[in-house]
């Protein structure tokens, strides 16, 4: 069974570089609160490396 990670967006993109703002995006978050469950893969672990003062991440059940 595949682990899934769920990703909250908590700080708003604005003002942030470009790339973190594409990051977000490739993620699936579109705004402050908003939720996505992705797999649990070393790409998406990086993505959330370059913007973890942005999202928080918890297990997903």
């Amino acid at each position: 069974m595949a682990i899934k990670l769920k990703v909250t967006q908590v700080k708003s993109g604005i003002g942030r570089p470009d790339t973190q703002r594409k990051t977000l995006e490739g993620l699936g978050l579109r705004g402050p609160h908003r939720s996505v469950i992705l797999q649990d893969t070393d790409a998406v672990r990086g993505m959330i490396r370059k913007v973890s003062h942005l999202v928080t991440v918890e297990s997903a059940d």
